[in-house]
C-alpha cells in the first residue's frame, strides 16, 4: 500500500475488499506494532553455573510470564487488545521471540508498548544492560480517525448492500486492512467483506455466491458516486 502513488491514481475516497463476512463494513482496525527481542545468555557447564549461568531461553520464557497472561487472542474479542506471541526459537547462549501487539484504543495500545518497554529494562537492570535487546516497529494505526470526517463512504456502503439485498454489518476489525495505511497516506479507505471465512488457518475458504454479491455491492457503489446519488457531504 506504500508504494501507490496516490497523486497519479487521482481518487478522493477508495474501499479495500480484503476479506470478512459477506456485507460487512470495516473503518476501526487495530493499532498494530511487532515486536522482536533478542536475549543474550550465558553458557557455562552446568556443572559449576552457580551464579553464572545466565539460560537465554529461561529469559525468554521470564518475559513472556510479564505479560498479562489472558491478553492473547485467544482470551479476547470485540475491542479488546493482545499481546501475541508468533515465533521463539532459544539455546542456552541466545533466544528470540516475536510478538505482535493490538490494541483498538490508542492509550491502551501506547500503554502496552510501554510495558514491554519496562520489562527491558528491568531484565537488563537485574542481569546486566545487554542481556535483552527489544525491537518494537509500529505497522500501522486505526483508521477510524481518517474515516469518521466522510462517514458517507460507510452510509453509501450500506446502501449499496441493502440494494442488493445483503443486509449490512458495521464492525471493528481484529486486523488491519490496506485501508488503515492508505488512509493515513491521505486516501480515506474503509474495507468491505469479500464474504470469507476461518482465515488463516486450513478451513479458509469463501463462495462463489458471495463473490457474485460482493461485485454488485461493488459495482452499486460505482453508481451511487458516478450519479452523484449518494450522500457524499
Amino acid at each position: 500500500a506504500a508504494l501507490l502513488d496516490l497523486e497519479r491514481l487521482g481518487a478522493d475516497f477508495a474501499y479495500t475488499v480484503d476479506g470478512e463476512e459477506l456485507s460487512e463494513i470495516n473503518y476501526e482496525t487495530f493499532n498494530a506494532a511487532s515486536a522482536k527481542w533478542e536475549v543474550n545468555g550465558f553458557n557455562i557447564h552446568p556443572g559449576s553455573a552457580k551464579n553464572m549461568m545466565i539460560n537465554a531461553s529461561l529469559v525468554a520464557m521470564e518475559i513472556n510470564s510479564m505479560l498479562p497472561s489472558g491478553d492473547t487472542p485467544a482470551h479476547t474479542e470485540g475491542y479488546e487488545g493482545f499481546f501475541h506471541l508468533t515465533d521463539m526459537e532459544g539455546t542456552v547462549e541466545s533466544a528470540e521471540l516475536k510478538y505482535i501487539i493490538r490494541d483498538h484504543d490508542a492509550a491502551g495500545f501506547d500503554a502496552r508498548l510501554a510495558l514491554l518497554r519496562r520489562i527491558a529494562d528491568d531484565i537488563n537492570a537485574s542481569l546486566g544492560d545487554g542481556t535483552v535487546t527489544l525491537t518494537i516497529r509500529e505497522q500501522y494505526r486505526n483508521m477510524a480517525e481518517k474515516i469518521q470526517p466522510h462517514m458517507h463512504l460507510i452510509r453509501n456502503a450500506e446502501r449499496a448492500a441493502r440494494s442488493v439485498g445483503a443486509e449490512p454489518a458495521v464492525h471493528p476489525i481484529r486486523g488491519g486492512t490496506d485501508g488503515a495505511r492508505l488512509s493515513f497516506m491521505g486516501l480515506p479507505c474503509p474495507n468491505l467483506g469479500t464474504g470469507g471465512y476461518a482465515f488463516h488457518g486450513p478451513y479458509e475458504h469463501i463462495t462463489v455466491e458471495g463473490m457474485d454479491t460482493e461485485t454488485a455491492i461493488l459495482l452499486e457503489l460505482v453508481r451511487l458516486y458516478a450519479d452523484r446519488a449518494g450522500d457524499a457531504d
